[in-house]
């Protein structure tokens, strides 16, 4: 089991549902719950791919940090 707690937290934090990150990232909902559930393992191409959407480090997305820091 994979833990991705800063992926609910993040997409709450902005007011998204799972559909509008599902569609972010070309996939579905169930997939993506799948991901924020930590019951499957999320690629690293998607990571990126929300960093950029959410403007935060992936190192703050990915959990390394507390503290979100802004993309240059």
């Amino acid at each position: 089991m994979y833990t991705y707690q800063r992926l609910k937290d993040t997409r709450e934090d902005t007011d998204k549902k799972q559909e509008d990150i599902a569609l972010v990232l070309n996939i579905t909902r169930q997939q993506y719950q799948l991901y924020e559930s930590g019951k499957r393992e999320m690629p690293m191409h998607h990571f990126v791919t929300l960093a950029k959407y959410y403007n935060i480090s992936l190192d703050y997305l990915a959990g390394l940090i507390d503290t979100p820091r802004k993309l240059k």
